[in-house]
């Protein structure tokens, strides 16, 4: 077994394994690190005399570093005497990776990395580490950071978590809720990372995205009864449908109305529309809409037959249960589709007015659109060219030097 096997059975069994060990050890640092050690101890050994279970082989691995730590802490000596009974150690564990308790297990374990005392960058930063399995390199890679940025997170959120006592424990009903916001609120900091990155020269990051999408769907399995966690996991899904068509082979993205959507994903648009059946049932939260507007997207044949009128309604409401300068730009642009460009540059001026979202590039990018649709084209290459110095992302600026050039 070589590396990529290593890594598949950990991106799979990873929070399994932590959030066990937590439960153990009463540790949160402990635990994560443990499982860290045992996966470096996988790329050694497994290469040489590969486990007849490999999920079974890292869970002991882990255990086994869990223990030999805690003997080295002479302080606890209440851990001492658990250690001194022998045999009780592996029927404890063996209890708690009972199957009836990994779900709760691993739902504690998203609550406690987007627990509300870790900054938000902590907080992606631990769920991609201890409940997606990420590297702190791909990490890095992913948001293009250095790698001892990422890693000094990751070691200032567990240390947060130790000195706040936060217990390895589900969150009572009502606290779940409150709090499970601030979970979905990280994973769609993830997704939307992946689906169009800051900056760099790649416009999508597949792979986070993908991650996003596979800890919603995990969250959804957990939480099937939050509308919300469905709501998330069906936007996830119908953006991501597009992804195979947003950029050429170079890299370099493809608008909308250009994409070839014979090459959408017609699965995870399936996906994604389940999804948001399930995610009406209480009627649409902010997640659950902005969803229907990617199935307005997803389910028309072409830029012109899409439903503009339905989507401008939906910002509308949008905007009304989660109301933001971004939601305002996006409803300017459904309403130059629905109703012409004029009435949209007034939202657009009234956002810039407002100063609402100062430094973005997006801002000048929708203008600099709809006055090119109004004939005022040094106005617009203007606007467009503001954009493209605005803009940290390599790809997205090409596309907008070119709209500006194209201006004359």
């Amino acid at each position: 077994m070589g590396v990529a096997d290593v890594e598949a059975v950990w991106r799979i069994e990873s929070a399994r394994i932590v959030s066990a060990l937590t439960r153990f050890t009463g540790d949160f640092a402990l635990a994560e690190d443990a499982a860290q050690e045992a996966v470096a101890q996988a790329l050694v050994s497994w290469p040489l005399a590969p486990p007849t279970n490999p999920a079974g082989w890292l869970m002991a691995t882990a255990r086994r570093r869990a223990i030999d730590e805690i003997r080295r802490r002479t302080a606890l000596q209440d851990r001492h005497a658990l250690l001194a009974a022998g045999p009780a150690v592996d029927s404890a564990v063996d209890e708690e990776v009972d199957p009836d308790k990994i779900d709760d297990d691993v739902l504690a374990l998203m609550f406690i990395s987007c627990h509300p005392v870790l900054s938000p960058e902590a907080r992606v930063a631990l769920t991609l580490r201890v409940v997606g399995g990420l590297s702190s390199e791909e990490i890095a890679r992913a948001f293009l950071v250095s790698v001892p940025t990422v890693q000094a997170r990751i070691t200032r959120g567990k240390k947060t978590i130790a000195a706040a006592g936060v217990p390895f424990e589900l969150p009572p009903a009502d606290e779940r809720r409150e709090r499970l916001g601030g979970v979905l609120s990280v994973l769609y900091v993830i997704f939307t990372e992946g689906s169009t990155a800051t900056s760099g020269d790649r416009l999508l990051r597949p792979d986070l995205a993908y991650e996003a999408i596979r800890l919603a769907r995990t969250l959804a399995a957990l939480q099937p009864d939050e509308p919300e966690v469905h709501g998330l996991l069906a936007l996830c899904e119908l953006t991501a449908a597009r992804f195979p068509a947003r950029t050429g082979p170079d890299g370099s993205p493809i608008l909308l109305e250009d994409q070839d959507r014979r090459r959408w994903d017609f699965s995870a648009i399936r996906r994604g529309l389940a999804a948001l059946v399930k995610a009406s049932t209480r009627g649409l939260g902010p997640y659950g809409l902005q969803a229907a507007i990617a199935a307005a997207h997803a389910t028309a044949p072409s830029v012109e037959e899409t439903d503009w009128d339905r989507i401008v309604v939906l910002y509308e409401a949008l905007g009304r249960v989660a109301p933001s300068p971004v939601v305002e730009l996006n409803r300017a642009v459904a309403v130059a589709m629905a109703s012409g460009p004029a009435q949209a540059l007034a939202i657009v001026d009234e956002l810039i007015a407002s100063d609402r979202l100062p430094g973005s590039h997006v801002v000048p990018t929708v203008r600099g659109e709809l006055l090119a649709r109004l004939g005022r084209r040094p106005e617009a290459r203007a606007e467009l060219e503001l954009a493209a110095r605005l803009c940290a992302n390599q790809r997205e600026r090409s596309v907008l030097l070119r709209k500006a050039a194209a201006l004359g």
